[in-house]
């Protein structure tokens, strides 16, 4: 594995609150960052690269996301949740091929890498056509294939295929990918099914990826039909007896934020498209007060319409500083945190998300040259408020480029695109 020598760059370490470094060198040997600020004595690279005039920062981390849906991407805009799933997106479905999946994920790893996202994790089906992608892309990745089981019936429930799918392959690509168990939801998923998904994670030693309290409707049915909120089931089902990932968790009550913290459970906040549908947004503050590890992801593109966690990380802030009427909402840089090493924590990747010795190098570069990252007064502000995912030059995950200058290395893009624009067309009949 090369030793690379990053030079001049100004570095966002994420590693203490405000540390911002001007002009640092940063060295990399064996996939890891082993100094910050100058190069080791008697360190010889075999690459140095000159990154003047660039903002370096750890990758971003999408913690929850359905990347094989990029063949939906703006096909059922304007509609209503409900309607949403049942008359577009969950119809469409029953169609989708693994060969769809794998040709949609990739073009979903062609847009996060030149977006600066490094890890992603996915609740999708045919996830082992996604590991496939995740491998030859380079990128980290959780992933999780989603599964119903209703009272009347489980459908789409074979936890023994399910289990042997995380068993193959967790650890594959040198380490860099995770697998989990991906029951859909409380809503969707009978008491008795996830206590069966919690007991084969526990047995795997795996995660779990589910929703929870999208919206008041759901919270009450829920009381309603069991007197329990969603997050008190998954709760008395043993969900959260594993490392569990709650995408959403819009609609929680304060004893349920207590039960999050207990468990050390990871909620995942999806302003964009929160906001798209009309949901509403999670009470970040509350839960990073509680000492909940709070992240950020997407969510599907086709909800969203874009994978960018550059303007996922703004939407946080803004969002929060909107519907609270406080522009110290979500100060400083914890939202970039949110959106790197919260997500890394999240999806059980702990030596990512910062620049520091030790930690993963899975880094960014921002190229500067635009005139809205000019003047330089506050890198943090200009990474949030003005970047964009064009401005992103560089992208390297365990010490490999998987974008340099601007042109992808591990990925052929020109075909990528082509499937997808067929595929896509297919799918939705066009």
């Amino acid at each position: 594995m090369a030793k690379i020598l990053l030079r001049h760059a100004d570095v966002i370490t994420l590693d203490t609150e405000g540390n911002v470094l001007r002009d640092a060198d940063v060295a990399i040997d064996g996939g890891r960052i082993i100094a910050l600020g100058a190069p080791p004595d008697g360190f010889l690279p075999d690459e140095t690269v000159d990154a003047h005039e660039h903002i370096l920062l750890p990758g971003f981390v999408n913690a929850h996301t359905h990347s094989p849906m990029t063949l939906f991407r703006g096909w059922a805009e304007e509609l209503l949740r409900e309607r949403w799933f049942n008359e577009r997106v969950w119809m469409a479905e029953t169609s989708v091929t693994a060969d769809d999946v794998y040709w949609g994920a990739a073009l979903a790893a062609v847009e996060m890498i030149r977006g600066g996202t490094t890890a992603f994790a996915d609740q999708y089906f045919y996830m082992d056509r996604v590991a496939q992608v995740v491998v030859e892309s380079g990128l980290r990745a959780s992933l999780a294939w989603c599964t119903f089981g209703r009272e009347e019936g489980e459908i789409g429930t074979d936890l023994p295929g399910i289990a042997a799918f995380v068993e193959e392959w967790q650890g594959a690509g040198d380490g860099r990918l995770r697998t989990a168990l991906g029951p859909h939801s409380p809503y969707v998923c009978s008491p008795q099914f996830l206590a069966r998904s919690a007991a084969v994670a526990v047995r795997l030693g795996a995660g779990i990826h589910i929703h929870a309290a999208e919206t008041q409707a759901q919270v009450q049915n829920s009381i309603l039909r069991n007197d329990l909120t969603p997050v008190e089931i998954l709760d008395r089902n043993g969900i959260f007896d594993v490392p569990a990932l709650v995408a959403h968790g819009i609609y929680l009550s304060d004893a349920d934020i207590v039960i999050l913290a207990a468990k050390h459970a990871s909620v995942v906040q999806c302003a964009t498209s929160q906001m798209k549908l009309g949901l509403g947004l999670t009470r970040v503050p509350e839960l990073a007060a509680a000492g909940v590890n709070v992240a950020l992801g997407t969510d599907s593109p086709a909800t969203n319409t874009s994978l960018s966690m550059l303007q996922e990380a703004r939407h946080a802030v803004l969002a929060q500083r909107l519907s609270r009427s406080n522009p110290g909402a979500l100060p400083g840089d914890q939202a970039l945190r949110m959106a790197t090493q919260n997500g890394a924590r999240a999806l059980g990747f702990p030596t990512c998300g910062r620049i520091a010795p030790g930690y993963s190098a899975d880094l960014v570069l921002i190229d500067c040259a635009s005139a809205r990252l000019i003047p330089r007064h506050d890198l943090v502000a200009n990474v949030l408020f003005a970047a964009q995912d064009g401005d992103v030059s560089d992208v390297m995950v365990a010490g490999r480029w998987l974008m340099r200058r601007g042109r992808l290395l591990t990925l052929d893009e020109e075909r990528i695109r082509a499937e997808a624009e067929r595929r896509g067309s297919t799918l939705v009949g066009l």
